[in-house]
């Protein structure tokens, strides 16, 4: 429970095609992808090679490789080694089967060793500094939680994570291209990033919402509505 690799991801947008296409009613020659934040990494990565996925959008796109690797805004580019090498003797100690400890919230015997945030109070949450974070753990776990959903990954899964990337070989997507983000966003260096990359696109719009930061553009009507009527008229020029 709990791995992370990005492998597993890209294939589940691959059998989601498989499932779409074989779905009563569906006409497989106009399949588009959307992805949000996480997902808009992984629906980009899939959409270069998946052709079957003729135009592709993401909102709030999180790019999980860059982060893991080198930090949010490129705040841990310093100790990458030292966390890689936290991640082999995850992966090590996983399979030694030994007593670990976690962190001080989390003790386990035998069960792999886990990276992120198991619970979180409020004075914790009002005291995250950045944006993403914050709303990101007021909307998961507070406004929007679900039972089955954390924020914990294993730390073994950093091995792949971390040397894993959207924008690899980016310029492989040829399909049309929306990427939109909230002009507020803290994330939306990781949109531009890309799409400055995406140079093999049949055409490429980067669409801004007005006053929007990442996690509001999942829920805030305004914000909702600007991408939902951007994504009606992209979506309904390139699948005809």
């Amino acid at each position: 429970r709990h791995t992370d690799k990005p492998q597993f991801r890209t294939e589940d947008i691959y059998g989601m095609v498989d499932f779409i296409m074989q779905y009563p009613g569906v006409d497989a020659a106009r399949i588009g992808s959307l992805g949000i934040c996480g997902g808009g990494g992984y629906t980009l990565k899939a959409s270069q090679s998946d052709k079957r996925i003729k135009a592709v959008a993401t909102l709030s796109m999180f790019n999980s490789g860059q982060v893991r690797r080198n930090g949010f805004q490129n705040s841990g580019i310093n100790t990458i080694q030292e966390r890689l090498q936290q991640a082999a003797n995850a992966r090590a100690q996983e399979r030694a089967g030994g007593k670990i400890k976690v962190d001080a919230r989390i003790e386990t015997g035998g069960k792999p060793i886990y990276s992120g945030v198991a619970n979180i109070t409020d004075e914790e949450i009002a005291k995250t500094p950045t944006d993403l974070y914050r709303e990101g753990y007021e909307y998961y776990y507070r406004t929007h939680a679900h039972p089955a959903s954390t924020f914990l990954y294993t730390t073994s899964s950093l091995m792949d994570l971390m040397t894993w990337d959207a924008t690899d070989q980016i310029e492989l997507i040829n399909q049309p291209l929306l990427m939109m983000a909230g002009s507020k966003a803290d994330t939306k260096y990781m949109t531009d990033e890309a799409f400055a990359k995406a140079t093999g696109a049949k055409t490429q719009e980067l669409f801004v919402i007005d006053g929007g930061t990442h996690i509001q553009t999942y829920w805030k009507a305004e914000y909702v509505a600007q991408a939902v009527n951007k994504l009606t008229d992209f979506f309904g020029k390139h699948l005809k």
